[in-house]
C-alpha cells in the first residue's frame, strides 16, 4: 500500500523466470492479486497537479520540480535523487505531467493514517510553496494542455500507445489527480463480497466527491472530468472489473487478455506491438518469451476504478480540496472494517451500480445516485460516530456536512 516502485526500474534488473502456459500465468496473477486474510491495513495516496502560484496556467518544467523537492525528488526525475522519504514516512513520487503524490505507509489504524498523511501533505505544500508553486485543488488540471515532463521509457511508450485512441490518454497521464483508498481483499469466501460492494458504491463515491468540472479555462458539463477522461483513455484497460462470477478468476483472465501497453528492454524504445496480448506473447507473439517480472509490470499498467494488487486500490475519486480527502477515506474504512456493514453497503448502493457515466457527467443531481448517497453516508456517519480514539471526532459532522451542501447544489 505504498508507492509504486516499478514505474521505471533499471533494465539490468530484470529476473529471467520464463512464463510458460496461460494456465501458469492466470494462476500467478490471481495469488499476487489478491492476497487472503482479515481485514486489517489501510493506507490512501493522494495526487496533486502542480502549479506556478503567480500564474496557474504556466507551463511547469521538471527543472522547476526538481528544485521544489529537493532531496525528496523521486530517481524518475533525478537519477541519483537520495528521495528521502517525507518526514513522517510517506512515499514521494511523480506523475507523467508533474503531479506530486504522497503513499501512505499500510497501518492498522485509521487514526494514525489520517494524522501522519495530513503532517506529511502540509510539508509538501510547504515545500512547493517555497519554490513558488502550489498544489492543485481539483481532480484535473483546469488551465493547462497536457504536457509530459517525465522523460523515461514506460511513459514515453504509453503515451505513443494511447495517442492511437485520442487525448485523453495524455489527460489522463499529465493533468489528472486522485484520492486512492487501499483496503485488504479480505478471507477467500469474502472477497467477491467485498469487491462487488466496492464496484456498487463506485458511482454514489464519484458523484459525492466530484471535483473536476473544468478543463483548459472551461467548464465541461461533466461533474467529474477526470472519471470521464479515465473512462475513455483505453476502455478494455480502464473500465471498471467484472462483478460477476468469481472476481479472481475473471481479474486473472482480463489481465491475459490486455493488450501491452509497453514492453520493458533495454535501450529507450519500450513500445509494443499493438493489439498484442500478453496471453499472445506467451504463446509466440514476441521473439523472446515474457518473464514472471514482465507479468509484474503488466499488471502495473492497468487503470480500472478498482485495482487488485494484493489489496483492492480503490482508484475512483477526484482529488479533494484541503482537507477534505479524509472524508471518502474514512467512510470507506468504516464502511469496509466489518464484513456484515459490507453487505448493507451492497444492497444499499445496488440501485446506483453501474452508473459510472451517470455519476460523472451529474454527480449528485442524479436522483438515484443522491438517494443512495443519503442512506450510505448516513450509515458512514454512525460508524464513524462509534470509533474509539477519538478518530471519528468531527469527522462524521464533516461528512454529513459535505453531503449537505452537494445535496443542496444539486
Amino acid at each position: 500500500m505504498s508507492a509504486d516502485r516499478s514505474a521505471d526500474p533499471s533494465a539490468d534488473e530484470f529476473p529471467t523466470s520464463r512464463v510458460r502456459t496461460r494456465a501458469e500465468a492466470e494462476a500467478y496473477v490471481a495469488s499476487v492479486c489478491f492476497k487472503h486474510g482479515p481485514p486489517r491495513l489501510l493506507g490512501v495516496e493522494l495526487e496533486w497537479t502542480v502549479h506556478h502560484r503567480s500564474d496557474p496556467g504556466r507551463a511547469l518544467d521538471a527543472a522547476t520540480l526538481v528544485a521544489a523537492l529537493g532531496p525528496h525528488a523521486p530517481r524518475s526525475l533525478v537519477p541519483d535523487s537520495p528521495q528521502q522519504a517525507l518526514p513522517n514516512g510517506s512515499v514521494l513520487t511523480v506523475e507523467p505531467g508533474g503531479q506530486v503524490e504522497i503513499s501512505s505507509l499500510p497501518t492498522t489504524s485509521l487514526r494514525s493514517l489520517l494524522s501522519v498523511v495530513a503532517a506529511d501533505s502540509d510539508y509538501l505544500r510547504r515545500l512547493v510553496e517555497r519554490a513558488g508553486l502550489v498544489l492543485g485543488d481539483s481532480g484535473i488540471d483546469p488551465h493547462r494542455y497536457p504536457h509530459r515532463i517525465l522523460q523515461v521509457p514506460r511513459y514515453r511508450a504509453m503515451e505513443n500507445a494511447f495517442d492511437r485512441i485520442g487525448l485523453d490518454g495524455r489527460l489522463m497521464m499529465c493533468s489528472t489527480a486522485g484520492v486512492q483508498v487501499c483496503l485488504d481483499a479480505g478471507e477467500p469466501d469474502r472477497i467477491a463480497a467485498r469487491w462487488n460492494a466496492l464496484h456498487a458504491l463506485g458511482p454514489v463515491m464519484i458523484a459525492a466527491f466530484a471535483n473536476s468540472p473544468r478543463l483548459f479555462g472551461e467548464d465541461t458539463g461533466w461533474a467529474s472530468t477526470r472519471t470521464r477522461v479515465l473512462l475513455d483513455t483505453d476502455p478494455p484497460r480502464t473500465r471498471p472489473g467484472p462483478t460477476k462470477g468469481d472476481p479472481v478468476t475473471g481479474w486473472a483472465r482480463r489481465m491475459l487478455d490486455m493488450s501491452l501497453v509497453c514492453r520493458r528492454r533495454d535501450g529507450d524504445d519500450w513500445s509494443a506491438p499493438a493489439g498484442l496480448s500478453f496471453a499472445e506473447w506467451i504463446h509466440g507473439g514476441l521473439p523472446d518469451p515474457p518473464t514472471h517480472d514482465d507479468l509484474d509490470y503488466h499488471l502495473t499498467t492497468v487503470f480500472p476504478p478498482v485495482r487488485a494488487r494484493g489489496y483492492l486500490e480503490v482508484r475512483y475519486l477526484d482529488a479533494q480540496s484541503g482537507t477534505n480527502w479524509m472524508l471518502p477515506t474514512a467512510a470507506l474504512a468504516a464502511l469496509f472494517g466489518d464484513e456484515s456493514v459490507v453487505d448493507k453497503v451492497a444492497v444499499m448502493a445496488a440501485p446506483a451500480a453501474g452508473r459510472w457515466v451517470h455519476a460523472a457527467r451529474f454527480g449528485l443531481a442524479d436522483p438515484v445516485l443522491a438517494r443512495c448517497a443519503r442512506e450510505i453516508f448516513d450509515l458512514a456517519c454512525r460508524l464513524l460516530d462509534r470509533l474509539g480514539d477519538g478518530v471519528g471526532d468531527g469527522l462524521s459532522d464533516r461528512l454529513a456536512e459535505h453531503l449537505a451542501q452537494r445535496l443542496a447544489r444539486a
